[in-house]
């Protein structure tokens, strides 16, 4: 299938009629139909599709354990399909339909590999349903506890193992997999630029050099359900109140260590117009060039909020500077980009696997909302790319 016809087939998966956005979550009802359409495509070209023992699937081009007991590890390449609430189109699938067009080009041009190749779409990369982004690649490598995953809560009380079991999955499975990365020899990850460091240095693709130290963190802030039209403001206990401090003590600490800090997620109890809430949860998210920066940012917020749970926290990820250099050469010097996102690759490459990723051209500037774009030209440019990059890593004597 070409590009066109498989951006068409995933372009009304998950999306909301009234946002336009996405809402493409784990082990949802989406999530299955995007598993199939992955399976599918797999099936179509004789791939050999693998889940390895957290549902990751992997599309085999070449027998990767024969290749791995060689030490000739395959090349991966591939993303995620799942969003955030009311997300872009090309946050994740752009990297899964871009490595089996790339699989495509190479196939049309004679290619044969040399080691394996896989296209990958690994589960769970938002987050947006449990709170812990990346956990698929997280499960994976270890960095992620099993037992910790599956009491993670959803917005709606429903456990990962709850949702796993209506999903038909096993819970009793779920942990690290170190057969399924003894495959991988190397793993590039394309996927579309999330800020507008491509449209000002007016190139289509781009190298990624870094990932920022990034976590979230969770707030509970108490106060005292009462009446909204008869309790006097001396006598109230507003949690609303505390919440709005701690927004602006983020954004001034950010500002102040030049860090980026945002707080997106609130549940209030009991959410009535007419009562003042008992209790106000928040989210922030925060990340840096540095951690100390970082640190220093959940630091102040902890002392407005009264104390912050840690839910998750990657370090910063300096991608492999053998690969990350040696794709540049290959695509003739295209630029370096350091990037405050974190992804599946950042995941891997902590874990000593050699990573890279790959961004294509986003014209607005804008990600994690439906005004999220790229244009066919730079799409297909970033196949392009990649479609080098495998031909260099995949071919004879090379890794």
């Amino acid at each position: 299938m070409s590009f066109d016809s498989m951006w068409a087939t995933l372009e009304q998966v998950g999306r909301h009629p009234g946002s336009g956005g996405y809402r493409r979550y784990a082990w949802t009802e989406e999530d299955a139909i995007l598993r199939e359409w992955f399976t599918g495509e797999a099936a179509a070209r004789g791939l050999d599709l693998v889940e390895d023992r957290v549902g990751n699937q992997w599309a085999w081009w070449g027998d990767p354990d024969a290749a791995a007991e060689a030490g000739r590890a395959g090349v991966v390449v591939g993303s995620h399909l799942d969003s955030v609430p009311d997300g872009g189109a090309f946050d994740g699938p752009l990297g899964v339909i871009s490595a089996f067009a790339a699989v495509d080009t190479l196939r049309a041009a004679g290619f044969v590999p040399d080691r394996p190749v896989a296209v990958v779409n690994f589960i769970d990369e938002e987050g947006a349903r449990f709170g812990v982004a990346c956990s698929g690649s997280r499960l994976l490598t270890g960095v992620l506890d099993a037992t910790r995953a599956l009491s993670l809560i959803d917005g709606d009380g429903v456990s990962m193992a709850e949702a796993l079991a209506r999903a038909g999955r096993r819970t009793d499975h779920l942990g690290p997999d170190p057969e399924a990365l003894r495959r991988i020899g190397a793993f590039v990850e394309l996927h579309v630029e999330q800020g507008r460091g491509l449209v000002d240095a007016e190139q289509a693709v781009a190298v990624a050099s870094s990932i920022w130290p990034h976590g979230r963190w969770r707030l509970d802030l108490e106060g005292e359900a009462n009446h909204a039209g008869t309790t006097r403001l001396d006598d109230r206990r507003d949690p609303m109140l505390a919440l709005a401090e701690v927004i602006t003590t983020a954004r001034h600490a950010a500002h102040e260590h030049s860090c980026v800090a945002t707080i997106g997620k609130v549940t209030v109890a009991p959410n009535a117009v007419n009562a003042i809430p008992s209790r106000v949860t928040a989210w922030l998210d925060a990340r840096g060039p540095d951690e100390s920066g970082v640190r220093a940012v959940v630091a102040e917020v902890a002392t407005a909020s009264g104390g912050v749970s840690e839910e998750s926290w990657t370090n910063s990820t300096a991608f492999d500077p053998d690969l990350r250099d040696r794709l540049v050469s290959v695509l003739g010097g295209v630029p370096m980009l350091a990037t405050g996102a974190g992804h599946d690759a950042g995941i891997l490459a902590a874990a000593g696997i050699p990573t890279a990723m790959l961004f294509v051209r986003n014209p607005t500037g804008v990600s994690h909302s439906p005004a999220e774009h790229a244009e066919r030209a730079d799409c297909l440019a970033g196949v392009d790319a990649l479609s080098k990059v495998i031909a260099d890593l995949a071919g004879p004597d090379r890794l």
